[in-house]
């Protein structure tokens, strides 16, 4: 694509310059436990990564409760070798600064020995964009923590399927020809695309169920990128649960796609997520500022809203998009949610089912004690079979 540029009365001609945001976050330590990284890991993640800023265009580094993110602009594309190796190598420096003060779950989410070339399905979460710039180019980076990638699912669709919530899909042009949802199946590792309107009530079948279907990416029906969220299961990856995969995605607004506000709006009713201590609770998310701790309040599940605007690749922000008054309220309701949800202590549906506990292996424990305790009933048509482990349901 070419753009035609005025400058001092001229005409002249100037390729339009596609860009990539790249947004990588992980756990690599946290101070007295799952509460926030401290200054020193900070530190050693910043350093990191600026004796390699010449690999980018700019750069900023944050954290939500314990996980770090790096938001990264550059020109390498998405997938890209050296900007994941770049995130690599500072998730690395943390986790040796980590291990010499002593923090908690140090290199938490590094969970193989070595880079190999991209790093997802390596423990950290990725969430990535290419596209021409605009000339106001805007969006919003959402970090959660102590919750899974399927928290974003329902902001999400009252973001893009949901008009109640978001006017824009009927006012907005493009909005309202619908927009292409790309769900991925997380336990199987599949993707399908299911398009606005036509595919409606399937899309809304798979979001029923965020921990297993959950939202990848979304484009306009011009194929325009709007969205990219994170979405591995570290379970996935371990081969045993070794947490909630706190993720992370990039919204673009304005124009064609939703307004900043209606981004931000879309979290404004604190939804019951799978998370919370020991990932083994629901919950609801609440919106709180940047660069916040995880509370020690039951550890709710957090979401942060880093604002930007972006020109040829350069960051402007973030602006603290929950760090409004009115936010305040916001935040008063998830805690009463929480606070609701956790007086039902460890009574379903206020934990998880059991195999989506992210300490299974002691639940078996206990029920295997309770199988050998059982007696089968004279006329049960288990009578007289020996007693098997329990197993989790399908």
């Amino acid at each position: 694509m070419v753009l035609r540029i005025r400058h001092k009365s001229k005409w002249t001609l100037k390729e339009a310059m596609k860009i990539t945001v790249s947004v990588i976050k992980a756990d690599v330590g946290g101070v007295g436990g799952h509460t926030k990284p401290s200054d020193g890991l900070l530190d050693t993640v910043r350093k990191t990564v600026e004796n390699s800023k010449d690999l980018l265009i700019d750069y900023y580094i944050g954290y939500c409760g314990d996980d770090v993110h790096i938001v990264m602009s550059h020109t390498k594309g998405v997938d890209n070798q050296q900007i994941h190796e770049l995130a690599w190598k500072a998730f690395e420096a943390g986790t040796q600064t980590a291990k010499q003060e002593g923090l908690y779950g140090a290199g938490q989410d590094l969970l193989k020995d070595s880079f190999s070339g991209n790093v997802k399905g390596m423990g950290p979460g990725v969430a990535e964009l290419e596209f021409e710039e605009r000339p106001n180019e805007a969006f919003t980076v959402f970090a959660a923590d102590k919750t899974e990638p399927g928290a974003f699912n329902y902001p999400f669709y009252r973001m893009f399927v949901d008009a109640i919530s978001n006017t824009g899909l009927i006012v907005n042009k493009s909005l309202a020809k619908g927009v292409k949802f790309n769900v991925m199946d997380v336990e199987e590792g599949e993707i399908a695309e299911l398009q606005l309107w036509e595919d409606k009530p399937t899309l809304e079948a798979a979001l029923m169920y965020p921990g297993r279907f959950v939202v990848a990416s979304i484009y306009t029906r011009d194929n325009e990128p709007i969205v990219s969220a994170s979405t591995d299961r570290l379970h996935n990856i371990a081969g045993t649960y070794v947490g909630k995969d706190d993720p992370i995605c990039i919204v673009r607004t304005q124009k064609n796609f939703p307004a900043t506000e209606e981004a931000g709006s879309a979290f404004n009713n604190p939804h019951y997520v799978a998370g919370n201590t020991r990932g083994s609770h629901h919950m609801p998310l609440m919106p709180v500022k940047l660069n916040s701790a995880a509370t020690i309040n039951y550890c709710i599940p957090i979401v942060e809203a880093l604002v930007f605007s972006m020109h040829d690749g350069k960051l402007i922000g973030p602006f603290d998009g929950f760090s409004t008054p009115d936010w305040d309220h916001i935040r008063e309701i998830a805690t009463k949610r929480a606070l609701a949800m956790r007086s039902q202590g460890f009574i379903h549906p206020a934990t998880l089912v059991p195999s989506e506990l992210e300490y299974a292996e002691g639940y078996k424990d206990r029920i295997n004690i309770l199988k050998s305790k059982m007696k089968s009933l004279p006329d049960s048509p288990n009578a007289g079979k020996p007693k098997g482990k329990y197993e989790d349901p399908d």
